[in-house]
C-alpha cells in the first residue's frame, strides 16, 4: 500500500515538542511533506535556530514516521521561525526583547550578555545588543569596537555592527572611554528611549538589553517603554548576591510589570586550578540553582570563574569568539539555547498580548 501524506502527518501528531508539550503538527512545525514511494521527506520549522532539543525532535520524528507501514527512508530538514511572545511589541522588526539584569554589580552580567548575544548569532539568529548601563558602559570594549561610532541621518541612528550582531551603547558617544556620564534620572530615561525608538535595529530575532545593576531608573524606564519578552537574572552564588538578585527578579515578576522570568544564570560558580585541576568554590556554590528552586523559575546554567572569560572581555574578543570549541564557549551556547527555548514556551503559553508597565514614581 502506498504511503500517504496524511499517514505521515498522523504519525507526527504523536511527536511532541519536548518544551512546549504539544505535537509538531498542531504547532504548525511540519512543512513540505513529500512522499516518493517508500521515501518520505519533510521540514520541521523550529521556533528558534538555537533550539536546545533539536536532536531529540529529529530522533522522535524519524522514529514515528519509520513506524508507518511502507516507509523505508526518512529525510528531515530543519528551518526556524522565531516567534514573538509579546504580540503587542512596540519595536517594529524586533521579535523578542530580553532584559539581562542583576541585583548588584561585579557579577559579570555584561560579560554574560555579550557572550550570549554572540552565541545566539552563531546559532543562526539575528541579534542586537543594547548596552543600557549608561553610567558604566562596557560592551564596546568587550566587543573590541570602542573606537567605532554609530552613523545617523535625521532622527535615525544606525548601530555599530560587531561580529555579526548590532550594538548600541552610550560608550560610542563619549569622547574618551574614561569620561564619566554625570546625569540625573530623567536624562537616563530619555537616552534609553532614544536607543530603543530611534536606532535602526532592522529585523532582529532577539534584542538583548544589558541593564545596569539594581532596580533603578533604567529598568523602570524599560518596562514603562516597551513590552519585554522576558528577563534573565545573572548572579554569583554567594548569599549576598543571591539575596540582592532576588530583588531584581521580583521587580520583573511583579503584578504591575508581569515580565516572564526566563531563568537564573549563576556566574563565577567555581575556579579550577590550571595546574592541579582542583576545583574551589570561591563564592560558595549552588546559590543560583537554590534561588531558582525557591522562586519557582528555570535555572539556565552555571558558568565557572575562569581567567579566559575575563581576558576575552578585556581584549575585545569574548570567549565564544576566541575559543569557540572550548567547554566555556559550549556552556554559553547551552545557556543561550535554553533561554531561546524558554522564549518559545512563552509564545505558546500567552494566549493574549501582554500589557506590561510600571507605575510612574
Amino acid at each position: 500500500m502506498a504511503v500517504t501524506v496524511e499517514q505521515v502527518l498522523d504519525a507526527l501528531r504523536k511527536v511532541n515538542d519536548p518544551e512546549i508539550h504539544k505535537d509538531l503538527v498542531t504547532l504548525g512545525m511540519v512543512k513540505d511533506v513529500r512522499v516518493d514511494g517508500a521515501r518520505v521527506e519533510f521540514t520541521v520549522e523550529l521556533t528558534t535556530p538555537a533550539c536546545p532539543l533539536k536532536a531529540q525532535i529529529q530522533s522522535e520524528a524519524e522514529q514515528a514516521v519509520r513506524a508507518v507501514p511502507g516507509v523505508g527512508d526518512v529525510a528531515i530538514s530543519f528551518s526556524a521561525q522565531v516567534r514573538n511572545p509579546v504580540s503587542a511589541s512596540s519595536l517594529p522588526g524586533i521579535r523578542n526583547t530580553v532584559a539581562i539584569g542583576s541585583g548588584k554589580g561585579g557579577v559579570g552580567k555584561s560579560t554574560v550578555a555579550a557572550n550570549l548575544a554572540l552565541a545566539l548569532a552563531a546559532e543562526g539568529a539575528r541579534v542586537g545588543l543594547l548596552d543600557a548601563d549608561i553610567y558604566g558602559p562596557s560592551i564596546p570594549l568587550m566587543l573590541g569596537v570602542e573606537n567605532e561610532r554609530p552613523t545617523g541621518e535625521g532622527q535615525t541612528i544606525h548601530p555599530v555592527e560587531a561580529h555579526g550582531i548590532k550594538v548600541m551603547s552610550i560608550g560610542f558617544m563619549l569622547p574618551r572611554s574614561e569620561d564619566p556620564v554625570i546625569w540625573r534620572g530623567p536624562m537616563l530615561g530619555n537616552v534609553l528611549t532614544q536607543f530603543l525608538r530611534q536606532v535602526a535595529w532592522g529585523e532582529l530575532d532577539y534584542l538583548l538589553i544589558d541593564l545596569p545593576p539594581g532596580t533603578g531608573d533604567i529598568p523602570l524606564t524599560l518596562v514603562q517603554t516597551i513590552p519585554l519578552s522576558g528577563a534573565a537574572i545573572v548572579i554569583t552564588p554567594e548569599r549576598v548576591a543571591t539575596q540582592i538578585g532576588t530583588k531584581t527578579l521580583r521587580m520583573f515578576q511583579g503584578d504591575r510589570t508581569n515580565v516572564p522570568i526566563l531563568g537564573i544564570i549563576e556566574n563565577m560558580a567555581a575556579f579550577e586550578c590550571p595546574h592541579c585541576h582542583e576545583t574551589t568554590e570561591i563564592f560558595d556554590g549552588g546559590g543560583g540553582e537554590a534561588l531558582a528552586d525557591k522562586e519557582g523559575v528555570p535555572f539556565l546554567g552555571r558558568l565557572p570563574l575562569d581567567p579566559r572569560i575575563r581576558k576575552g572581555g578585556d581584549e575585545g574578543k569574548p570567549i565564544v569568539l576566541a575559543e569557540p570549541d572550548s567547554a566555556l564557549a559550549r556552556s554559553f551556547h547551552e545557556i543561550a539555547r535554553k533561554m531561546a527555548g524558554r522564549l518559545s514556551v512563552e509564545y505558546f503559553r500567552v494566549e493574549q498580548p501582554l500589557v506590561v508597565g510600571f507605575p510612574v514614581i
